[in-house]
């Protein structure tokens, strides 16, 4: 797709862009906040909590594993738990499974006590991503979509940019367990959000809905049936961003579990790699949201990719400071891009009855990318050291070029076939704060 077919579209709407804030959003975005300060707070804090419970560098990778994969498994079933019981009610659940947990981890330290916490803060936080991607989505007017998922992702990266190199820092100085209450306190502070937020409970069942229901969403009398996560799975159009921006979250989770563990000198070394980290990927999604909703998304797949294999290439160099921070910096950047591009793409290339399945895989690649990364990286850092395995992660990342290479070439073909209407024209169900979508944290 060329930039000026992709403009052109863009032109050819004529409609005056619809506002993008409203009280919905903003209550959604509480939510956000909340869930988010109670995930990344911990998400470093842990594994260093894990590692003095247990086998050092093993412990702290199994730990967040414990946390991906469970997240993974709960991200499976969500779809199903909205339709039975709405978004409401599903998402504080979900708040509730996220924050009460991390109580637990204020006695003494036990390993099978973090495991069996990590668990179940998983499955809370996958309620919260994939109930609470569908309600962003069903909010944000389609035509400014790129736009609406960046400051989405502004509002989740400001928990990540304080939150997670702040709970390192607390927890060095005031010790793990206020860190732990706090963390618990702000996912269940969030609840108190989520009677003010659309149900979604006719909108997570559209293959119930008639046919006036339908045409209501944009979808005509013979409208396909919603797609589901396996089809979604077989759909290559999808996989290949998925894929791509899974190599780069794999990496994602080796630099939270074990930036702080590989840094020999200063603790507030780590500190400001996270923080770097952290700033540079929100920055760089809310730009690439602004450029993508006026150029088209595809094309800041790949740069964002080597971006990121560029900045773990630098991370090998633990034993200087700055290089260091730089290399998370780079990353961050690179991770950044490939986050709202690759969820922009997904969104593109499906009806509004698809938006659940995107949001279910993107989370996928998201959450599973992060726990291979922390579980496996443990194991080859303990035969290989940290600069080497580091190193040794950035090459494998750009295996991934050929997915994005790929996707790059026959990605406009593979949106025609996919979607019913030109994907930058809004359709009421984009609009309508009582339907339902799906986008990213």
């Amino acid at each position: 797709m060329t930039t000026a077919t992709y403009e052109e579209k863009v032109l050819a709407t004529g409609a005056v862009r619809p506002p993008l804030v409203t009280r919905p959003l903003l209550l959604r975005f509480a939510v956000t906040l909340g869930a988010s300060i109670s995930f990344y707070l911990l998400l470093s804090v842990v594994p260093l909590y894990a590692a003095a419970a247990g086998a050092g560098g093993n412990a702290a990778g199994l730990a967040t594993g414990a946390l991906m994969f469970s997240t993974v498994a709960g991200e499976l079933v969500t779809a199903r738990l909205t339709a039975r019981y709405g978004y409401r009610l599903t998402l504080a659940a979900g708040l509730i499974l996220l924050g009460a947990p991390a109580l637990a981890l204020t006695g003494p330290a036990s390993l099978t006590v973090v495991m069996a916490v990590c668990i179940v803060r998983g499955l809370g936080f996958a309620v919260t991503v994939v109930a609470g991607g569908a309600i962003t989505a069903s909010l944000i007017p389609a035509e400014r979509r790129g736009e609406g998922l960046a400051l989405a992702g502004v509002v989740s990266g400001i928990p990540a940019l304080a939150a997670l190199p702040l709970g390192v820092w607390l927890a060095g100085r005031i010790g793990t367990a206020p860190v732990f209450v706090a963390g618990a306190v702000a996912a269940l502070a969030a609840v108190a959000a989520v009677p003010g937020l659309p149900s979604g409970r006719d909108a997570a069942r559209p293959a119930r809905r008639g046919r006036s229901a339908r045409a209501a969403a944009g979808r005509g009398p013979g409208a396909e049936p919603p797609l589901g996560i396996v089809a979604a799975l077989r759909t290559a159009a999808l996989l290949r961003p998925a894929v791509v921006f899974a190599a780069i979250t794999i990496a994602a989770g080796i630099i939270v579990t074990f930036v702080p563990l590989a840094v020999t000198g200063s603790a507030s070394v780590a500190v400001l790699a996270l923080f770097a980290q952290s700033a540079a990927a929100t920055l760089s999604r809310c730009l690439a949201g602004w450029y993508g909703d006026r150029h088209g998304p595809a094309r800041l797949l790949i740069p964002g990719l080597v971006s990121a294999s560029l900045g773990m290439l630098l991370l090998a160099l633990t034993a200087v400071p700055a290089v260091l921070i730089a290399g998370s910096l780079i990353f961050g950047l690179g991770f950044g891009v490939a986050q709202n591009a690759s969820l922009s793409l997904m969104y593109e290339r499906v009806p509004a009855s698809g938006y659940d399945a995107v949001s279910a895989l993107w989370n996928l690649s998201y959450d599973a990318g992060m726990g291979l990364g922390a579980a496996g990286f443990g194991l080859v850092a303990g035969f290989t050291g940290y600069p080497v395995a580091f190193a040794a992660v950035a090459a494998a990342m750009l295996i991934a070029l050929f997915p994005a290479r790929r996707d790059r070439v026959t990605g406009h073909s593979s949106r025609a076939a996919l979607t019913c209407s030109p994907p930058i024209t809004p359709s009421p169900a984009s609009q309508n704060p009582a339907t339902s979508g799906t986008p990213g944290r």
